[in-house]
C-alpha cells in the first residue's frame, strides 16, 4: 500500500468513526500526531500531500481555543479501490492481496476487489525486456506445500512437479504408448525381469550439472529412504546396476510388465543425487522454480531445457482463497487489447475429468456404518442421477466407476424419489440405526459443501441425522478419529492404470486410512499378480476390484465432473497434459502481424 493511502486510512479509522463524508471534524495537531505516529511538523506535511490528491480538506484553527477542521472528501472505498487499481496496473499482485487482507471494509466491497484482482489473471505481456515477457497468471484457492515427487498428494502438485522435472519415459495418453524422456531408448529381456535405460547426453539440471545414471539410481533410492507411499510399487526391483554415466539396468525379483508405467509417473521424476529437492526443487524440466512462498509460486522458462524451450517466459500461481475459480483461466487480460490481432470472444473447453467425486465410510470408527444394510441405505440416498437432476452444475454423468467410459456403458434406470426414500428407510431399519448423529466430512469449497448439504437434507427425510464437518485440507488422522462418512474426489492421470493401482495401494490417501487392516489385506491379495499381467488382464483385474468394493459399499461413486478451461482467441499450442490441465510448456500468445513486423 502506498504511503498516502496508508496515512489516509489511519486518519479515517482514527478520527472519523463512524465515517462521515465532507463533514467538518474538529481535530488538533496533537491528536493527529498521535494517530499518524509522527511529529507535529510531519503531520502538516502529510495533510498537505493528502489535500493535493483531493483526499481531504484541511482548515487550520485560528487563534487560541479554536480547533482545526478536517473534511474527508473521498470515501474509504474510493481511495482503497484507486490504490488497488494502481497496484494492479504496476503488476504488484502481492501488494494488492495485502491491501485487501488488511483493509477494514465490508464483504461486498472486498468481493468487488477480489473480482478486479481475478481479472488480472490469465495471460499478460510485460515490457520487461526488449521483446517483452509472456506471462501466465493462475489463481489457486489453497496454499501449496513444499513440492516433492516422493510425497505428492494433489493433482495440481503433480502437474507443477511435472513442469519442473522430467522422467525417463513418459506416457502418451492420446496414443496409449510410451515415448522417450530422459532415456532416449530402453529394452527388457523376454522374461520382463531386466530393464535397461539409455540416457540422453548433455541434459542439465537447473543448477547446471549434467544428469547421469547416478541421479536415476539416487532418485529410486530416495523413494525408499523417505518412505514414499509409492515405494510399494517398486518392491520387485532387487538390484540396480550402472553401466557408465548413461546406462542403467534394473534387475527384478519377478516378472513385471508394468515397469515403464512406474518410471513415467511423477514419483520417479529424476532429481539430483546431491541436495534436497524439497528445499531446492531442482530438476531438468521445461520450467525452473523461481519462488515459492505463502503468496505465490513462480516458474521461469528453462532456457537450457533438453526438449523444446517453453514459449511462455513465466508462470505465476497466486494463492487467492476468495477469488480462485474452478474455471481455469487461459486468456489475455482485458486491459491489454493491443495484443489481440482480432477482437474475438473468449471460448471455453469442457471435458470430463478422469475420476469422480465419491463417498467413503470410516471402518476404523465404531458405528452403524459397519453394517452393510446401512451403507446400502446411504447408496440409495447418495444417488448420482438425483444429484445431477437437483443440483446440476458441472456434474455431467452418474458414476459407477472412476472411469468415465465405463460409467457411460452402464444402463441407468430413472429413479423415483419416493420409492428410493422408502427403500432407504427400510434399509436403515434393518441396520439397527437408533437415531444417532453421524458426522459427514467434506471439502469446505462451495461445490462440495452444496453436495454435503444435499445429502444431509435427503438423509433427514428418512430420519437419518447428519452433521457436516467441513475441511479446508483433509487431515487423515482427524478424519479417522471424528468422521463417519467422507465425501472426496479422485482424479486419475492419463495413464489410468497407474492412477487406479496407486489409488488402491496409496498408503496416504483417505481410502487407506479409513479401511480396516483385513480390508487392506484383501485388496493386497487380489492385486498381488497385477504387475505380471498384460494390459488387458490388468484392466480386467482393476475393474473387478473396483466392482467388488462397490458391491460391498466400501465406497460409493457419485458424479463425473466437467472441468472447464477459459481460453483466449489468441492462444496457440493448446495441448492437455495429465489430469486435464493445459500443458503450459506448449502454450503461446499469438500477436498481430503489425506487432510482429
Amino acid at each position: 500500500m502506498d504511503y498516502d493511502t496508508t496515512n489516509y486510512l489511519s486518519l479515517a479509522t482514527g478520527v472519523n468513526t463512524p465515517f462521515r463524508l465532507q463533514q467538518p471534524i474538529p481535530v488538533t495537531i496533537d491528536l493527529l500526531s498521535s494517530v499518524l505516529c509522527c511529529t507535529p511538523r510531519n503531520v502538516k506535511f502529510i495533510l498537505r500531500k493528502l489535500e493535493e490528491q483531493g483526499f481531504i480538506t484541511w482548515q487550520p484553527g485560528r487563534g487560541r481555543g479554536h480547533k482545526s477542521r478536517l473534511l474527508f472528501m473521498r470515501s474509504i472505498e474510493e481511495v482503497v479501490e484507486g490504490a488497488f487499481e494502481q497496484l494492479l496496473r504496476k503488476g504488484k499482485i502481492k501488494q494488492g492481496i495485502e491491501l485487501i487482507a488488511n483493509c477494514a471494509v465490508d464483504e461486498g466491497f472486498r468481493a468487488r476487489l477480489m473480482a478486479l484482482l481475478n481479472k488480472q489473471m490469465g495471460f499478460v505481456s510485460e515490457a520487461e525486456s526488449p521483446s517483452g515477457l509472456d506471462v501466465l497468471r493462475i489463481t489457486l484457492n489453497r496454499q501449496m506445500d513444499k513440492l516433492d515427487p516422493a510425497h505428492v498428494f494433489t493433482a495440481f502438485d503433480a502437474y507443477i512437479i511435472a513442469q519442473i522435472t522430467s522422467t525417463l519415459v513418459y506416457y502418451d495418453g492420446h496414443k496409449g504408448r510410451f515415448r522417450p524422456g530422459l532415456a532416449h531408448m530402453w529394452e527388457h529381456n523376454e522374461a520382463y525381469t531386466s530393464y535397461t535405460f539409455y540416457l540422453r547426453k548433455g541434459v542439465r539440471f537447473h543448477h547446471g550439472r549434467t544428469l547421469t545414471s547416478r541421479d536415476v539410481k539416487a532418485t529410486f533410492q530416495r523413494l525408499q529412504e523417505l518412505g514414499s507411499t509409492a515405494a510399494v510399487h517398486y518392491k520387485d526391483i532387487a538390484h540396480v546396476e550402472l553401466g557408465g554415466d548413461y546406462r542403467i539396468t534394473f534387475e527384478l525379483s519377478r516378472p513385471n510388465r508394468f515397469l515403464l508405467h512406474l518410471f513415467s509417473c511423477v514419483h520417479m521424476s529424476i532429481v539430483p543425487a546431491e541436495g534436497d529437492f524439497a528445499k531446492d526443487s531442482i530438476g531438468t524440466g521445461p520450467y525452473r522454480l523461481l519462488a515459492l512462498n505463502e503468496d505465490v509460486l513462480v516458474l521461469e522458462a528453462n532456457d537450457h531445457y533438453y526438449g523444446i524451450r517453453p514459449l511462455l517466459d513465466r508462470v505465476e500461481i497466486w494463492y487467492l482463497p476468495e477469488a480462485a475459480s474452478s474455471v481455469r483461466e487461459y486468456r489475455l487480460k482485458e486491459s491489454e487489447p493491443e495484443v489481440l490481432s482480432a477482437p474475438e470472444d473468449d471460448y471455453t473447453i469442457d471435458y470430463t475429468a478422469m475420476g469422480c467425486r465419491y463417498l467413503l465410510f470410516n471402518f476404523s470408527r465404531q458405528g452403524v456404518q459397519q453394517q452393510l444394510s446401512f451403507r446400502q441405505a446411504i447408496r440409495t440416498l447418495y444417488d448420482p442421477q438425483a444429484m445431477i437432476r437437483e443440483l446440476g452444475g458441472r456434474r455431467v454423468r452418474p458414476a459407477s466407476s472412476f472411469l468415465p467410459w465405463k460409467s457411460a456403458a452402464e444402463t441407468w434406470m430413472e429413479t423415483d424419489t419416493e420409492h428410493a426414500l422408502e427403500s432407504a428407510r427400510q434399509l436403515l431399519k434393518e441396520s439397527g440405526y437408533q437415531g444417532e448423529t453421524l458426522t459427514l466430512a467434506h471439502n469446505a469449497k462451495h461445490v462440495e459443501t452444496e453436495e454435503a448439504e444435499w445429502l444431509k437434507a435427503r438423509a433427514a427425510q428418512v430420519g437419518l441425522r447428519m452433521e457436516l464437518y467441513p475441511q479446508t485440507d483433509y487431515d487423515k488422522e482427524d478424519l479417522r478419529l471424528h468422521a463417519d462418512l467422507v465425501i472426496t474426489e479422485e482424479l486419475l492421470e492419463d495413464d489410468w492404470q497407474w492412477g487406479m493401482i496407486h489409488f488402491f495401494k496409496n498408503g496416504s490417501n483417505s481410502l487407506y486410512h479409513l479401511l480396516l487392516d483385513k480390508q487392506r489385506l484383501l485388496l493386497e491379495e487380489e492385486l498381488e499378480s497385477f504387475y505380471e499381467l498384460n494390459y488387458e488382464e490388468r484392466t480386467k483385474l482393476l475393474i473387478q476390484v473396483e466392482e467388488r468394493m462397490r458391491e460391498q459399499c466400501w465406497l460409493l461413486h457419485g458424479c463425473h465432473i466437467n472441468k472447464t478451461a477459459q481460453l483466449g482467441p489468441n492462444l496457440s499450442g493448446l495441448h492437455t497434459s495429465s489430469f486435464g490441465f493445459m500443458d503450459i510448456s506448449k502454450l503461446w500468445i499469438k500477436t498481430s502481424p503489425m506487432q510482429e513486423a
